[in-house]
């Protein structure tokens, strides 16, 4: 059935439509005879079809060759956005000449002061930055007197601003003060406008927080006092981790890769691992393979297949493959005592550890190993870990490649951040160590169940050095399903806990102040269960139970706490770009708040409790289904927030007039919670997922050759190790079941794979090869995961934050998530948040989009 819909012809609801009504017969007929609509009389919208290609770039969300009836008002309303928002050095002038805004001029004025002469903000560097980093670069600040004397007056001046005490009236205006600054700082480039946006961020954070401490605590009542200071605990615990991500992530060092030198005979050996226990043969070759052909010199590689398994299928492959293959008799500290094994039977100068379902590029050792023969001290190099299927968030939600996933903020900005400090961590693949730093820390850490980081601490304390080239050279599988994924949070947190714990990174010699901070901010952050928790029921003590946990007036809380979240959004905005989107971190943390809360709870106390678990790869989800084992306690802390809302509702009808502000605060920031447990529910219905080879999308020319020597180009669609898709010309014949020899890329033409085509719907060709040689095999994977430039590109179309679209998109996903629950319940009740989560797409259509030139630009 057809859904209903609020405007004629949006795009994501088709209306309802009956082919044989004599209305819909007219309309046809006006249609093809060209006559305008009534509503096209009125609103220009033959102008705006006529100008429609001219205009399409600066208005993405518009088609105009089939404008809907309130597509006049999206337009005035993109407009309005441009002129206002956009600053005139980013929009194209040759587009719309005459429109030009006094604010947008001025803050481009100031922004071309800036900027050296002549050029685009992001051709040349600000002059700013560069005497920024001048300055930075003086011997001077190696002295600690001069750094006491600057830190003093700095620290005094901080000191009285946050402390000093403001009533409504005038902490609003300073609130508009510090707005004022941020929205004429936020569109200048450079990370020196960074750091003073960061600036204003700890400011309007630490004054909510100095008022939190010395005003808010209710010392009358118990239980006020109580609940109070268990949110003011959650609050604390956010303010530090905030502090902590700035000083981590404001300078990223992007670091370059270093040439290795001509002659081959001074590069090192290299050993390259890679550990394997339960997983599918399926999973590992492909890594195995593509191990193999890397670009280094065949005397100085040994490929070593550790399979704690202990399988005769994977002892035979490694023979057929020409790798080592290595076993021991037990399994003892899991994967870094299978690694430390390995260890002690090679002898490379150089070990690269790959997990078994991380397919490296050809070029992964000729990129990274540069830096060891540059810098002597360097122990460890570390890479992206990327991932070319989906995660249960990006399958479930079906945002692939569109959201930035849970893993790429750590990965696209926090280890560049850690670089800066010297302070990168080993992650447990995609990583070269060198030999003999590691033998002298007595190998890799097996206290800990994170391995990788604790043996990362463990180096830095010695004073070797670390780095991280933030380039994608391997990929590998995402995990399978939500419980999987939590399993492997899990045993994350755990371990990390456990190193704070066991080796507390503020203990010891041998860490600078950085490094203490950087290792520190990762440890904590896994503690995050808890505040979670704390905050997603908060509201509750007054709503349900009239606790007073916070003891001011709604209107001065306000003026306090939206500054403080209001910079914080911004500025992480500014410094995530691409890598997080606004909002998207609450939901993240809910989904695990709260099956991470006991075990780091636990891991603080008794940090030699928890073992090894190995995360499942390759795995396959059969039917859709909802994973009400996982939902449980989400849908428990959704039902307590629904329960809050109707206590609150009473409480507006019923109670005191001048609670009414009270009350409305406390019932937004529940509805907010509603909406991020919405969207965690909405993950734990697991999509369908069965195919044994996950398909990456990827452009190459392609060649098919028939039985009868007939040849077809194309082009690829997406490859993996077990078919392809091909977009050809309309081929006029029926090639279903057809036997083809296909070649792709560099080796169209002469060198191809024996395929049957099982599939053909107008230009696409789906094609599965048959059974291939294991030189073919290795043939293909080079083809389809191998190439130098396989994954440098993965998200170059995805847009920079824009958070209040991001927030849109979390609130239609929250929406969506009650949806799907009712759908496994009551497909009538369905039906309600169908109609809900329609108008929320309808009311989405009305908001600017970004110019698509514009829509790959990074934020710094």
């Amino acid at each position: 059935m057809a859904e209903k819909t609020f405007d004629r012809g949006f795009k994501e609801s088709r209306p309802m439509t009956n082919s044989s009504s004599p209305a819909n017969a007219v309309f046809k007929r006006r249609k093809a005879q060209g006559k305008p609509r009534w509503w096209e009389k009125y609103f220009l919208v033959q102008p705006l079809r006529h100008h429609g290609r001219r205009l399409a770039p600066l208005f993405p969300h518009i088609d105009f060759s089939h404008l809907r009836p309130l597509d006049p008002l999206r337009i005035l309303l993109q407009a309005l956005w441009l002129v206002l928002v956009v600053p005139p050095a980013r929009r194209r002038p040759a587009l719309l000449p005459k429109i030009q805004n006094r604010l947008a001029a001025l803050t481009s004025k100031i922004g071309e002061m800036l900027l050296l002469p002549g050029g685009k903000p992001e051709d040349n560097p600000p002059r700013i930055e560069n005497l920024f980093e001048r300055l930075a670069s003086r011997s001077c600040w190696q002295r600690p007197l001069v750094l006491l004397l600057l830190a003093v007056p700095t620290v005094l001046i901080l000191a009285v601003i946050v402390t000093t005490p403001l009533d409504t009236v005038t902490q609003a205006l300073f609130m508009c003060v510090l707005w004022g600054a941020a929205l004429l700082l936020r569109r200048l480039p450079g990370r020196p406008i960074t750091l003073v946006l960061a600036l204003l961020s700890v400011i309007a954070s630490t004054r909510y927080l100095w008022w939190r401490f010395t005003v808010t605590l209710n010392w009358d009542d118990l239980i006020d006092l109580v609940l109070g200071l268990g949110l003011l605990a959650a609050e604390t615990y956010a303010w530090l981790i905030l502090i902590l991500g700035f000083i981590q992530n404001l300078w990223p060092l992007r670091r370059p890769p270093a040439p290795l030198p001509d002659d081959m005979r001074s590069w090192p050996s290299v050993d390259v691992f890679i550990p394997t226990y339960n997983e599918p043969l399926h999973v590992v070759r492909p890594t195995v393979l593509a191990a193999k052909a890397m670009d280094w010199p065949e005397d100085k590689l040994n490929i070593y297949l550790l399979d704690d398994g202990r399988r005769d299928a994977f002892r035979e492959f490694a023979k057929e493959a020409g790798v080592h293959y290595i076993t021991r008799p037990d399994n003892r500290h899991a994967k870094a005592g299978n690694l430390n094994h390995a260890l002690r039977k090679s002898q490379g100068d150089l070990v690269a550890i790959f997990d078994c379902d991380h397919i490296p590029v050809r070029s992964f050792l000729q990129t990274n190993v540069g830096w060891f023969l540059k810098d002597p001290k360097l122990a460890l190099m570390q890479t992206p870990h990327h991932f070319y299927s989906p995660d249960p968030f990006e399958r479930n939600l079906g945002n692939f490649r569109q959201t930035p996933n849970e893993n790429e903020l750590f990965y696209g900005v926090v280890q560049d951040g850690n670089d800066f400090w010297n302070a990168a961590f080993f992650c447990g693949s995609c990583a070269i160590l060198k030999r003999e730093p590691l033998e002298e820390i007595g190998g890799i850490a097996v206290e800990t169940v994170t391995e990788d980081a604790h043996t990362a601490l463990r180096l830095h304390r010695a004073g070797y050095n670390s780095a991280y080239l933030n380039i994608r050279q391997a990929a590998g599988l995402a995990t399978e399903s939500l419980s999987a994924h939590i399993g492997q949070r899990i045993r994350w947190a755990r371990g990390m806990v456990q190193i704070f714990r066991l080796d507390n990174p503020f203990r010891g010699k041998g860490l600078t102040l950085a490094q203490r901070l950087c290792y520190s901010n990762a440890m904590l952050h896994f503690l995050s269960g808890i505040p979670r928790l704390i905050f997603l029921t908060a509201p509750l003590a007054f709503l349900v139970f009239h606790g007073y946990v916070i003891h001011a007036p709604a209107e001065l809380l306000l003026v306090y706490v939206l500054p403080h979240l209001i910079h914080a959004s911004l500025v992480n905005s500014r410094i995530q770009g691409k890598y997080r989107h606004s909002f998207w971190a609450e939901i993240y943390e809910s989904a695990l708040a709260w099956f991470i809360a006991r075990p780091t709870t636990v891991a603080l106390f008794a940090p030699h409790k928890g073992r090894f678990n190995v995360t499942a790869k390759g795995g396959l989800v059969d039917q859709t289904h909802f994973d009400w084992q996982i939902a449980k306690p989400n849908l428990f802390l959704a039902a307590l927030n629904i329960i809050g809302i109707a206590f609150g509702i009473w409480r507006l009808a019923e109670g005191p007039s001048e609670e009414v502000s009270t009350v409305l605060v406390n019932l937004a920031w529940t509805f907010y919670n509603l909406v991020v447990l919405g969207a965690t529910l909405a993950v734990t219905a697991e999509q369908r997922q069965v195919r044994r080879s996950h398909r990456v999308p990827i452009r190459l020319p392609a060649l098919l050759r028939f039985d009868d020597g007939s040849t077809l180009e194309g082009e690829t669609s997406d490859f993996s190790v077990t078919g392809l898709a091909i977009q050809i010309p309309f081929p006029g014949r029926d090639l279903h079941g057809k036997k083809v020899e296909v070649s792709v890329g560099e080796d169209v033409g002469f060198r191809g794979f024996p395929a049957s085509v099982v599939r053909q719907h107008g230009q696409e060709l789906g094609l599965r090869f048959d059974a291939l040689s294991l030189a073919e095999q290795a043939r293909l994977v080079e083809a389809a995961y191998g190439r130098a430039d396989a994954w440098l590109d993965w998200d170059s179309n995805r847009p920079s934050d824009r958070p209040l679209v991001s927030l849109l998109e979390v609130l239609r996903t929250g929406m969506d998530g009650y949806h799907r629950i009712t759908h496994f319940l009551s497909p009538s009740a369905a039906n309600v948040f169908s109609q809900g989560h329609r108008l929320l797409l309808w009311i989405y259509s009305f908001l600017p989009r970004t110019p698509l030139h514009l829509q790959t630009g990074v934020s710094q």
